[in-house]
């Protein structure tokens, strides 16, 4: 069903770019027959809208991954920086939250660990929406922030690093990974932050280690610890599929990303806020000067870059 409503999307957007496009061609005869300066503006408006939907079209073309039109399960970690890096993590959280609603997707928060002073350590969420592993793929890496440091009382020009990494939401059917209850490590804690009556007084949160990987992963949205325990088996087993699969093919550079170390020399995006402002990434070298829309999740040029540059590699 998964399948076969992607296909449906797909030749929905097909026949309407066509219509749209035979409308148009009617319109511009009717603005040449009459000599009408107001049709031939309307010509030329739609002529730029349709620019802008051949753009998008040209961009699915380019998802045709195996699981690039699957939810995608999202990390966000705090690397070097200190309690900087840590608020460089939550505005990482943000911006790809703001996407998600930007493209009217749906996102699960399952665990969020609060920093001690500022911002968080870590948090995993779930996105639901058409392609969303797909496109937010191009965020998997080490992203690197400069700017004048708020933690500082010298208003010094301070560096911190926040790492993502994005991995698909699997069906059962597609998770045949086995999982024996001797390679896990299940601790149960309170949950923390705000949640509700009955959340933050009882051990349901639950942190799953799988002992062969090191693999980690913690929820505490729900209010049982038998529903969070189900959700962390859940992103588990999929992270253990991404790995198996990875391993299968040979191919772990490209399917989960050069592990590196979360500091210098390993980023993939640069943000600097001071003493310019400018987003750079480093695998295509596209660059905006407009850093507050970016951190307010406009994304979507930075994702379409690396999609094009990963296809020309291809």
């Amino acid at each position: 069903m998964s399948k076969m409503s992607s296909i449906e999307s797909d030749l929905r957007a097909h026949d309407d770019f066509d219509q749209a496009l035979e409308d148009l061609e009617v319109l511009n005869d009717l603005a040449r027959e009459e000599d009408d300066d107001g049709t031939a503006e309307e010509v030329a408006a739609g002529l730029e809208r349709l620019r802008v939907w051949l753009n998008d079209l040209e961009t699915l073309v380019l998802l045709s991954g195996e699981h690039d039109s699957r939810d995608a399960i999202v990390s966000v970690h705090a690397g070097a920086g200190g309690t900087d890096s840590q608020d460089w993590a939550q505005m990482i959280e943000r911006m790809l939250l703001r996407w998600v609603e930007r493209h009217g997707f749906k996102a699960d928060v399952h665990d969020e660990q609060e920093g001690e002073e500022a911002g968080i350590r870590s948090a995993t969420f779930t996105v639901h929406g058409l392609r969303a592993y797909g496109l937010l793929n191009a965020e998997r890496g080490v992203h690197r922030l400069v700017r004048i440091s708020p933690f500082d009382s010298q208003s010094r020009r301070h560096t911190a690093f926040a790492s993502v990494d994005v991995v698909p939401l699997l069906d059962d059917v597609d998770t045949d990974v086995e999982v024996s209850d001797d390679d896990l490590r299940i601790d149960v804690y309170r949950s923390s932050g705000p949640g509700g009556q009955g959340v933050n007084t009882t051990d349901s949160a639950v942190r799953i280690t799988h002992l062969p990987t090191g693999i980690v992963v913690s929820c505490q949205n729900e209010r049982s610890q038998l529903q969070n325990r189900a959700t962390a088996m859940t992103l588990l087993k999929a992270k253990l599929a991404e790995l198996e699969r990875a391993k299968r093919e040979e191919e772990l550079a490209e399917l989960r990303g050069e592990q590196r170390e979360v500091a210098w020399g390993s980023q993939i995006r640069s943000y600097v806020l001071h003493p310019y402002q400018m987003v750079k990434d480093h695998r295509t070298n596209f660059e905006t000067g407009n850093t507050s829309a970016v951190l307010d999740g406009d994304i979507d040029a930075l994702i379409d870059a690396y999609l094009q540059w990963k296809a020309r590699r291809d």
